[in-house]
Formats: structure tokens, C-alpha cells, sequence
């Protein structure tokens, strides 16, 4: 027992010190922890499970933002990336904490708003993914890992999946003035392209789940909204 303690005290020092060593804000780092690794010490089944679908989530939207970049090749080329793959590693794989110049500092349900503008002239598909996985991070406390004292809102995470599904909405039907799609997604025609939707309805699929887990854990009740697309809200997320 005493040396369990100490192992548990070691670790939670480490932890504690290499915390703010850190960029919050940014991706969650991939792949499954060593079996041997401290932090298990002072991580719950919850918390192991969250990370995993955090890691899920965003594997799914950087498939997006690929996606996107493929269908709308001038956006990456707006923001002055030498490459779709650099664009896409300028989203997730920089340490800037979903602030970029460009918009303005902006993030969540702002860079959204922002990307879904018909008067935006920046790279669109980078203003979009980053709203989106902003907006995800804050429900997810703006942590990349989760331990023992670390509660996630389930409210925020359920907030979080309709939010992902109205914007979802408002990608497949935002125009400009002289009716043109803002962003190329979904693609019907001779043989239909519904790969995004897939997409979309992984992401909220796995935010949905884990409200329900959260719900049940911390017994707090999720209120729960039916909003209309054309005229839905974006909800809070912190």
C-alpha cells in the first residue's frame, strides 16, 4: 500500500510538472498509451475512454479537412500553403491553439460564423475545420489528455454534437450572392459522393456516446433540444 502511494505520488508529480509544458487548445496527441505509463495511475475507465474518442473525433476531422481541400483547392491556396497536406498540418499539427491571424484570432462557433460568410475571402475550409475543432476542444474543457480530477460537462458535449450537425447543415446549403456553394461537399449526380455525411455523422455519433457516459457518471441530466436546420442556433459549449 505505502509503495502504491508513492508510485501514485511520483506520478501525479509528474504530471503536475509537465502540465504546463503543453499548448492547450491544440490537438489531442494520438495512439494508445504504454502499458507501464504513469499516467495510468491516475486515470480512470472514464477518462481513458474520452481520450479515445477525442482521438477519434479528430481523426475524423482532419479526414474532413482533407476532404474538403480536395473538393476546393483554391481555399488552400488562399491561405499560401505549398500544398494540401501542409494546410492540413498547419491545422492540426501546429502549436497555435486555434488562434490564427488570418481570422482574426478567432475560434469555436466565431471561426464558424466566419467561415460561413459569403464575404469571407480567406481559406475557407481552414476557417470551417478550425471552428469545428475548436469549438469540439472547448466541450472537452480545452484538455488533450484527462485525468482523476478532470470532469467533462456531458451538457456541453451533447451541445457540441448539434452543433457539429448544424453545421454540417449550413456546409451543404450556404451560397453566395450569385447562388454558387460556398464550400464544395456532398456530390449528387450519376453516382452520389455522401462521404461527408458519413463523417459528419461519426463525429456526432461519438459526442453523443460520451454525453450519455458522462450523463451517467456525474447523474446530471442533459436538457436535451429539437431545433429546425434552416433556423437552428449554435449552442454553448463552456
Amino acid at each position: 500500500m505505502e509503495r502504491r502511494r508513492a508510485v501514485l505520488g511520483l506520478a501525479l508529480a509528474w504530471v503536475f510538472a509537465t502540465a504546463g509544458c503543453s499548448t492547450r487548445g491544440t490537438s489531442p496527441k494520438q495512439g494508445r498509451l504504454p502499458g507501464y505509463a504513469p499516467q495510468h495511475l491516475i486515470k480512470t475507465d472514464v477518462n481513458r475512454y474520452a481520450e479515445a474518442t477525442q482521438q477519434r473525433i479528430f481523426t475524423s476531422l482532419r479526414r474532413l479537412a482533407e476532404k474538403l481541400y480536395r473538393r476546393n483547392p483554391r481555399e488552400w491556396r488562399k491561405g499560401g500553403a505549398a500544398s494540401m497536406e501542409a494546410a492540413v498540418g498547419a491545422i492540426f499539427d501546429a502549436p497555435h491553439g486555434w488562434r490564427f491571424d488570418n481570422l482574426g484570432h478567432r475560434r469555436d462557433l466565431e471561426a464558424l460564423q466566419v467561415a460561413l460568410h459569403p464575404e469571407f475571402r480567406g481559406d475557407r475550409v481552414q476557417a470551417y475545420v478550425v471552428g469545428l475543432a475548436s469549438m469540439v476542444q472547448t466541450a472537452f474543457g480545452d484538455r488533450e489528455e484527462l485525468y482523476l480530477l478532470d470532469d467533462l460537462d456531458a451538457q456541453h458535449l451533447y451541445n457540441a454534437a448539434r452543433n457539429v450537425e448544424i453545421a454540417a447543415w449550413k456546409l451543404a446549403s450556404a451560397r453566395d450572392a450569385e447562388g454558387q456553394f460556398l464550400l464544395l461537399s456532398n456530390e449528387l449526380g450519376a453516382v452520389n459522393n455522401l462521404s461527408f455525411e458519413r463523417d459528419f455523422g461519426r463525429i456526432i455519433g461519438m459526442l453523443e456516446v460520451l454525453s450519455d457516459v458522462i450523463e451517467e457518471k456525474t447523474e446530471r441530466t442533459v436538457t436535451r433540444v429539437v431545433q429546425n436546420m434552416a433556423t437552428a442556433v449554435f449552442l454553448p459549449v463552456r
